[in-house]
């Protein structure tokens, strides 16, 4: 079972803010909370907003009960540029500079960990272990 949180218009740069949700992709999320809390990084603060949605959204999706955050997953999390403020800064000579002020989306996917089956070992990977037969030689059989 999975769930996702989205937060747009962030002010902050996409940049600024990969660098972030780059440390918690892939992670669980209980580990993905504490490095974002403890990041000294403006963005880990939102980033954990949304992940602490995500994961509030897979709890009330199921209808069995709570699921303990240490059983869930971050599946994906992405961050997408969302639309620039075009701003005007005075400059030298009577010019006017332009100032981009970027803003990003983020959209975080949390899933539950799938326990963990046994695979048997394909029967075609022992055949292909086992040595072949020892071919005889000219050599070999002349003498």
């Amino acid at each position: 079972m999975e769930a996702r949180a989205i937060n747009r218009y962030i002010g902050s740069s996409p940049r600024k803010m990969r660098l972030v949700i780059d440390l918690i992709r892939g992670k669980s999320v209980d580990e993905a909370l504490h490095i974002l809390h403890f990041s000294p990084q403006h963005a880990s603060k939102v980033a954990e907003k949304v992940l602490r949605s995500a994961v509030s959204n897979l709890q009330n999706k199921d209808a069995a009960g709570r699921i303990d955050p240490s059983d869930m997953v971050v599946k994906t999390a992405a961050v997408d540029g969302g639309m620039t403020m075009k701003r005007i800064s005075p400059a030298p000579m009577g010019r006017a500079y332009r100032i981009r002020k970027r803003s990003n989306h983020i959209t975080i996917v949390v899933e539950t960990k799938e326990p963990e089956k046994p695979r048997p070992a394909p029967k075609e990977a022992a055949a292909a272990k086992a040595k072949p037969a020892a071919k005889k030689t000219k050599a070999a059989a002349t003498t």
